[in-house]
Order: C-alpha cells, then structure tokens, then sequence
C-alpha cells in the first residue's frame, strides 16, 4: 500500500516536472519570437525614419509607449505595402504621431 502511494507520488512528480519544462520552453520560444520581432520593427525604422525621426520616436516611446508601437506597426504596413518611397523626416513623424493621438485619445468631461 505504501509502494502505491510511493508510485503514485513519483509518477505525479515527473508529470508536473514534464509540465513546468513544457510551459518553460513555451515561454523562451515566445520571448525569442518577440526578440525577433522587435529586432525586424527596428530594421525597418532604420530604413524608414531620419535619424531625428528614429530619435524623436525614442522619445514619444518612453512617454506613450503604446502610441510609439501602433506608429511603428503602421510604418511597418507601409513599408511592407511599398507605400513609403523616402525616409519619413522629423516633421511627417510628428504629423503622424498628432493624427494618431488624436483619433485614439479619449476625453473626460467631468460634470458637476
């Protein structure tokens, strides 16, 4: 009886092990698919934006890191569509950056 359990416990044991080592190696296929794409999103805002552009979107991503990433997804789509014939310069970036804001930002009104 107590063999059983013993078994019982062992056998538990090496499935919850196979489990952990499963979701693990899940997760750095992830992080690694992630690394990956990040590395490509930045290729092609090198190939994209000015200098000051690159920079100035440096900046917009540690302020508003979620409008930075649907201006680096739509650059990415133009790019890849081959609708971007030259570098974006510093003044398109802002325009870009103000059109999307503007459609995605909400307003508060508070009414006493």
């Amino acid at each position: 009886m107590a063999e059983d359990i013993d078994e019982i416990r062992k056998r538990k044991l090496m499935e919850l092990q196979k489990k952990y080592l499963e979701q693990q190696k899940s997760q750095e296929e992830a992080i690694k698919k992630e690394i990956e794409l990040e590395a490509q999103i930045n290729a092609i805002m090198r190939k994209v934006l000015t200098p000051e552009a690159r920079e100035r979107l440096g900046r917009v991503k540690l302020v508003k890191p979620e409008l930075a990433r649907q201006v680096e997804l739509l650059l990415v789509q133009l790019y890849q569509a081959g609708q971007i014939r030259e570098p974006i310069d510093d003044a398109k970036l802002k325009r870009i950056l103000a059109e999307i804001d503007a459609r995605t930002r909400r307003d508060f009104r508070i009414k006493w």
